[in-house]
């Protein structure tokens, strides 16, 4: 991505600053073509261009200010930043082998185009303020982005949720029959979990908005720089109260992965509830075409892979944060060369959900469900015998003695082969004088889930007002907006 990768061209007896490295003055030999190749970066780093551009009109008109440039100097410069802007947008900006980063690049290009003039934009900053400022910036842009996408997922759960709302379904624990619930009170689940994913990508954002142009290297520095107008120029919350925290913390990207890698969980376990939903086995949802394939095989197949592929994207987005924990684990502070390896995990896991997500949306959007399967499989395999052991309760059977009787009832049942609601009046009095006519009533599927009316409850009331609020929810994130002056176009 960045062409080939060699050794920069030197004049070992005469010490220059070559091209896109800005260092070397004291070094009387370039760096040997293997070290070179370890170092360079643009293939990463090339992605945050809009944010160094930003960063170095900020810094520009910080160095109007102090008298460093004159009103001239700068009108020029940012003629010239904004021309980098339209090569870099246009993929046509010029590298150069001997680019080491791009911070460096723009400055070659800058030198190139201006002589002295474009030497002067480093003056009061350091790459160590300016790429932890690049990355916050991104982060930041990443997080909203996210946010908007996770809302249009959960958009999809709130219209298959208000479509199906009076279904019946089975609810299950171990992957076992448990007790009927409504289809909609199982899909909103989903919209709650995926809340808390938004929630912890908005709380990530919220701790990384301070701004860590002005702190130099790690000491901060000597020109009468003010890190508040870099702040308020770049749209940041507040500055890093610490130079050397600003330029050698990562816990932001930490924790922005953090939470990148428990939606990816999130979406994970939706995968696999698709993938089980559509088969024969169980085979009460369909998968639309669009989010299907085929066999190269065996004609007849419908496979879920957008689901698969989902499910299995999740490793990778778990990769991610464990790569740059294991980065950051044992650095001594301030600034170490380790910290270039931080980019690479932040962009991978962001770009990885910003494909799986709308994909994932698309499929729960397109999910076809088999009513009468529901409806049988949601009172099958004995699913009322709680009800039958809350019922007992109601009587004045102590629970205890109520769950070990609806065993027996249960047991009795298996050996007649048939469900609860098979059992006649007489056949459930002779197991116990609790067990009259009365109970069959517990027996009905839509009763069991309408007696379920808590606020977080299965009952239809319950989940039509929880649809109310998911709703809202949803369309908050869906149409999420950024403090204003904050861009939030999509993560290139």
């Amino acid at each position: 991505m960045g062409g080939e990768v060699r050794r920069p061209p030197q004049d070992e007896t005469q010490p220059a600053l070559d091209g896109g490295r800005l260092w070397g003055g004291r070094f009387t030999a370039g760096p040997d073509e293997a070290a070179w190749a370890l170092g360079v970066s643009t293939h990463v780093d090339r992605y945050l261009w809009r944010q160094d551009l930003d960063g170095s009109r900020a810094h520009a008109r910080e160095l109007t200010r102090i008298g460093v440039l004159d009103d001239a100097e700068l009108a020029t410069l940012l003629a010239a930043i904004d021309r980098v802007a339209e090569l870099f947008a246009a993929d046509t900006f010029p590298w150069s082998p001997t680019d080491e980063d791009v911070h460096g690049a723009i400055e070659r290009w800058l030198v190139e185009q201006l002589g002295a003039l474009g030497g002067k934009l480093r003056a009061g900053r350091s790459r160590n303020d300016q790429i932890a400022s690049d990355l916050r910036l991104w982060c930041r842009e990443a997080c909203d982005d996210l946010v908007v996408r996770v809302g249009a997922l959960q958009s999809a759960f709130v219209t298959q949720a208000e479509t199906h709302l009076d279904w019946h379904a089975p609810g299950y624990t171990h992957l076992q029959r448990g007790q009927p619930v409504l289809l909609s009170h199982h899909l909103l689940a989903y919209v709650w979990m995926l809340e808390r994913d938004a929630g912890r990508l908005r709380d990530a954002r919220s701790r990384l908005d301070s701004s860590t142009l002005g702190s130099g290297a790690l000491a901060g520095q000597t020109l009468g720089l003010d890190p508040e107008r870099y702040a308020r120029e770049l749209g940041f919350a507040r500055v890093c109260e610490n130079s050397i925290d600003a330029v050698a913390s990562r816990d932001f990207a930490l924790e922005v992965l953090s939470a990148c890698a428990i939606l990816a969980v999130t979406l994970s376990r939706l995968g696999e509830e698709i993938v089980l939903w559509a088969t024969a086995e169980f085979g009460v949802a369909r998968v639309g075409d669009a989010f299907s394939t085929g066999s190269s095989i065996m004609p007849q197949k419908r496979n879920p892979d957008t689901a698969e592929l989902v499910r299995g994207k999740a490793g990778r987005v778990i990769g991610d944060l464990v790569a740059l924990l294991t980065t950051v684990k044992a650095l001594p502070l301030a600034y170490d060369r380790d910290l270039q390896e931080d980019k690479e995990p932040v962009f991978d896991a962001v770009r990885t959900l910003q494909v799986v997500l709308p994909a994932i949306t698309g499929t729960v959007a397109s999910l076809e469900f088999d009513r009468d399967r529901l409806r049988a499989a949601a009172v099958g395999d004995y699913a009322l015998a709680t009800d039958l052991a809350e019922e007992l309760v109601v009587r004045g059977l102590p629970f205890r003695e109520a769950h070990e009787l609806v065993g027996q009832v249960v047991r009795y049942a298996e050996q007649l082969g048939v469900d609860l609601d098979g059992l006649d009046p007489e056949q459930l009095a002779a197991l116990h004088p609790s067990l009259d006519a009365e109970v069959a009533r517990r027996f009905d599927a839509q009763e069991a889930i309408d007696r379920r009316d808590g606020v977080n409850g299965t009952a239809t009331a319950a989940v039509r007002a929880q649809l109310a609020r998911a709703r809202r929810v949803a369309a908050t994130n869906a149409g999420h907006r950024p403090p204003s002056g904050v861009d939030n176009s999509p993560v290139a």
